[in-house]
């Protein structure tokens, strides 16, 4: 769907390139994710990949062709859900959805779409009104309001309660599902883990990884089983190499013979392989 080589890039007033050369592609029907600190340049590749910003060095893609050879109709098949909502904030709710609608040929209903991120009841009310969840929501509705093929995506689930970000994260697996492709950037790494095929890691405008998050939190993790087990009415702890487990007698004396308390693999998570790869801690 879009194959970025060689990305370079440079605001006018810097000395040095923000984007330093990074290079990847992912495919229709794919959850991208774009991971990495704040400042490192997950915003401008994004505005770089959807025609905000251009004088950029290397090559963009869009289904085989150079994004720079589209016109503006390469905007009825994205939508843009940015961190910060782009709302009019003295409008109601239908009035904003209708504004953006109206840019289009086309675009979806917008009942059902309010109806699903419970907001049609606030349908009329004005948006200076709103929550900051009530405006994520909202947000999240505006970049699907045009019936996208691509959806760009920076923290779409910020500020939400967990059901409210459930019902997001479920419209994003549901358009993902019916053939649209998804570049998610984001802090949430409980988001990218459900969510996303692969990802790549960006730290001072270069890219670090990218893989699936399974084989990440493989690669980076350890090797071992950890067992917490009931022994005598006292929890002990015991770790084993996964490698020779299968012939371990031990192990498999604990699981036949003493309570189970908790047993757990040397799987990392996603928030200690951030750290790793780009040296800053995430924050949720």
């Amino acid at each position: 769907m879009f194959k970025v080589s060689d990305l370079r890039f440079r605001y006018p007033k810097n000395q040095v390139d923000t984007i330093k050369g990074i290079s990847f592609e992912f495919d229709k029907g794919e959850i991208f994710g774009f991971l990495g600190p704040s400042g490192m340049g997950k915003s401008t590749t994004q505005k770089l990949m959807i025609r905000i910003l251009k004088n950029y060095q290397g090559e963009i893609l869009y289904k085989g062709k150079n994004l720079n050879s589209y016109d503006k109709s390469i905007y009825n098949d994205i939508g843009v859900g940015f961190e910060m909502p782009v709302l009019f904030s003295k409008l109601t709710a239908m009035e904003n959805l209708k504004f953006y609608r109206d840019l289009y040929p086309e675009g979806v209903k917008i009942r059902p779409l309010l109806e699903r991120l419970g907001l049609w009841e606030d349908r009329h009310k004005r948006v200076a009104a709103f929550s900051k969840g009530m405006k994520s929501r909202l947000n999240f509705a505006r970049a699907m309001i045009n019936d996208p093929k691509v959806l760009f995506l920076d923290e779409p689930t910020s500020g939400l309660d967990p059901t409210n970000a459930r019902i997001v994260k479920d419209m994003i697996s549901e358009f993902r599902h019916n053939g649209g492709t998804v570049f998610l950037t984001t802090h949430m790494m409980h988001d990218v883990d459900e969510l996303c095929d692969r990802v790549a890691f960006i730290a001072d405008g270069q890219i670090r990884e990218i893989s699936s998050p399974k084989d990440l939190k493989v690669r980076y993790g350890k090797r071992e089983i950890r067992l917490e087990y009931n022994d005598d009415g006292v929890a002990s702890k015991q770790v084993f190499d996964l490698n020779s487990i299968k012939s371990n007698e031990e192990f498999f004396g604990i699981l036949r013979t003493k309570d189970i308390i908790t047993i757990h693999s040397g799987e990392t998570t996603l928030d200690e392989i951030f750290i790793k790869v780009t040296g800053v801690k995430t924050h949720e």
